[in-house]
C-alpha cells in the first residue's frame, strides 16, 4: 500500500444536459470513487443542469491512479478524472508564479474524458485545475468539476 500523497479538494459545479431519466428530468448526484474510497453529493431533484458547488476530499495514495465519476447503476454515465496534470506541477515554485497564471493546458483527446481544454492555474495560494468532462456509456451529460490540491504538513 502505498502511503499518503496528499488530499484532493474535488469541487463539483455543475452537470450539463444530463439524461433525462422521467418525464420530469432526472435526480442526479455524483459518486467520486478513487481505490476503496467512495464519496458521494447530494442528489439534486428534478434537473438536467443541476448547480451544486459541492466539495468532496479524496486522500491520495497513488497519483496514477485516476479518479472514476459515475453512480453505481451506470445510468447517467460515468468518466474517469486524470489527476496526473495537476500533481505534475507541485513541484514548481509559487512564490515564481503570478495569481492566475496558467501552468499546462489540457486538450480533449481519446485518452482523457475532456469536453474542452483544461487549464492547471496557480490561484489564491494554491493549484487548481478546471475542467469539463463529457460523460460516457450514457445518452448525453457533461460535468463541471474544479481540482484542487492540499498539501499535506511536512513530516517533523
Amino acid at each position: 500500500m502505498d502511503g499518503l500523497v496528499g488530499l484532493l479538494k474535488v469541487r463539483v459545479v455543475r452537470g450539463i444536459n444530463l439524461a433525462y431519466r422521467d418525464a420530469r428530468g432526472s435526480d442526479p448526484y455524483v459518486v467520486l470513487r478513487l481505490g476503496k474510497k467512495k464519496l458521494k453529493t447530494s442528489v439534486k431533484k428534478r434537473s438536467v443542469n443541476p448547480i451544486g458547488h459541492e466539495e468532496l476530499t479524496l486522500s491520495v495514495t497513488n497519483p496514477s491512479e485516476p479518479i472514476k465519476l459515475g453512480r453505481p447503476d451506470g445510468i447517467m454515465g460515468d468518466a474517469d478524472i486524470d489527476v496526473a496534470p495537476l500533481l505534475e506541477v507541485l513541484h514548481m515554485h509559487p512564490e515564481d508564479l503570478r495569481n492566475g497564471a496558467i501552468i499546462t493546458t489540457v486538450c480533449p483527446s481519446t485518452k482523457n474524458c475532456l469536453a474542452d481544454e483544461s487549464h492547471v492555474c496557480w490561484r489564491n495560494g494554491r493549484f487548481v485545475q478546471d475542467m469539463i468532462l463529457r460523460l460516457k456509456n450514457g445518452e448525453s451529460g457533461e460535468i463541471q468539476l474544479q481540482l484542487q490540491w492540499v498539501s499535506l504538513p511536512a513530516a517533523k
